[in-house]
């Protein structure tokens, strides 16, 4: 008898590059630990706020102390609204103009603003615009809707530092390709790199040059580590680049900053009310995002911007001492190894090009350690899964593209964890290589 068909999308899914390694770590049946530094997965305690809501979230004071959880309006509560818009604000930032909706995590948000400044599904007209390598959810999701991506690249450097975009080849990409919008994430994922306030201007008189949104995904703001100052498309306005003002778009979200990754709460702003509305609109066939999550995520509205700017130094101290410390350690027990500098976010890319055999394969490093990889410390086992980066670049396919010898390690993991991700990787590389000489 016949199996029902799967429709042509899903039939050539795979999964994320970010979720690959622990989906195939799952199938093990050894007594093996993972650390996973494949995905962005905060295993820090929320802001303390956040917590006293959680913890008190059947209380009196509590609008679920009868056990009902009812839906909310689709833009979400005022008070979760409130609190985006007073995060925007702790950063020095004005938001008076600004109008918002809540959706389920930043993802959503993401999908959201794909439906609405791409062109019409199936015709790949007005596609995004993305500089690779670029977070690999925009693709994905630009896949799920219909829609096109295309992209400029950027280049790791032998001293850990990527190229900035060129803006020739962004401007010859949109000429070629008409692009809605351009994406930017200031502080980057995956490669760590910061966008100071310079490039954003730059990146914004393009897209008042050429007509586009400009969507900034903002998930990390304030999770910097140069001396520069925070960078934001909310620091930009017609004062700084005339015509940028109604044409902003950013991507907002609880997990990162705020370590809450799992009560999936994020927000979509932008300066421009008819697309909001227009955004909410399309967001009604959701209904509304997580209710539970949204009453914990609000307890940030009435918070001070002075204690908001000392979780920021807090969070920022944190990472940066980390990163730094493990990305030492990398280049100290590989000579000839490539690992970018720690200037934003949560992320490092590290390349193997100078090290590797030939036809080395990130995907098959991946697996490898994923499937049968361990290393055994102090009588326990443990492998390391990390994130390809041949997810994260969009265009540049086949042996040659440069991230066949790269992938993105994430600093969520407590840091004497982490710390033991150098050696981890370093016994992993060789059993690996060995396995695979030619």
């Amino acid at each position: 008898m016949p199996t029902p068909i799967l429709s042509e999308h899903y039939k050539t899914r795979e999964p994320s590059s970010i979720r690959l390694s622990q989906i195939e770590f799952l199938k093990r049946k050894d007594k093996v630990e993972a650390l996973n530094t494949a995905i962005g997965n905060v295993s820090l305690p929320m802001h303390p706020a956040m917590i006293k809501r959680l913890n008190s979230i059947c209380s009196n004071e509590s609008p679920f102390k009868n056990g009902v959880v009812a839906y909310t309006s689709t833009a979400g509560t005022e008070e979760a609204n409130k609190a985006v818009k007073n995060i925007i604000a702790s950063s020095g930032f004005k938001t008076d103009k600004l109008y918002s909706i809540i959706t389920d995590g930043g993802s959503q948000s993401m999908e959201l603003v794909i439906i609405g400044v791409c062109g019409k599904a199936g015709t790949g007209e007005s596609p995004l615009l993305l500089i690779d390598p670029a977070y690999t959810n925009y693709v994905s999701f630009a896949e799920r809707c219909g829609r096109k991506t295309v992209s400029v690249s950027r280049v790791l450097r032998e001293d850990g530092t990527f190229s900035l975009p060129n803006f020739n080849e962004i401007e010859e990409t949109i000429k070629k390709y008409k692009p809605g919008a351009m994406v930017v994430i200031p502080y980057d994922n995956p490669t760590g790199q910061f966008y100071d306030k310079e490039s954003m201007i730059k990146l914004s008189e393009i897209c008042v040059k050429y007509n586009m949104w400009i969507i900034s995904d903002e998930a990390y703001r304030e999770l910097y580590y140069t001396e520069e100052n925070v960078s934001s498309v909310w620091g930009i306005d017609d004062s700084v680049v005339p015509g940028i003002e109604g044409r902003r778009i950013s991507i907002e979200t609880a997990s990162k900053v705020w370590n809450a990754c799992g009560i999936r709460i994020g927000a979509l702003v932008s300066d421009n009310a008819e697309f909001i509305q227009k955004a909410q609109a399309e967001y009604t066939a959701n209904l509304c995002a997580n209710a539970l999550g949204q009453y914990i995520f609000g307890a940030l509205a009435c918070e001070s911007h002075e204690e908001l700017q000392k979780w920021y130094d807090k969070q920022r101290n944190y990472y940066r001492s980390m990163m730094t410390d493990v990305r030492n350690a990398l280049l100290q027990k590989f000579p000839g190894i490539i690992v970018s500098s720690p200037e934003a976010a949560l992320y490092s890319v590290v390349d193997v090009r100078n090290i590797a055999n030939p036809g080395f394969n990130i995907n098959d490093f991946v697996l490898f350690c994923a499937r049968s990889g361990k290393v055994d410390i102090e009588g326990k086992s443990y492998t390391l899964l990390v994130a390809p980066m041949t997810g994260f670049y969009s265009h540049v396919k086949g042996e040659k593209n440069s991230a066949i010898t790269q992938m993105r390690i994430a600093y969520v993991l407590p840091p004497e964890k982490m710390m033991l991700v150098p050696y981890l990787f370093e016994k992993l590389f060789h059993e690996f290589e060995g396995k695979n000489s030619f």
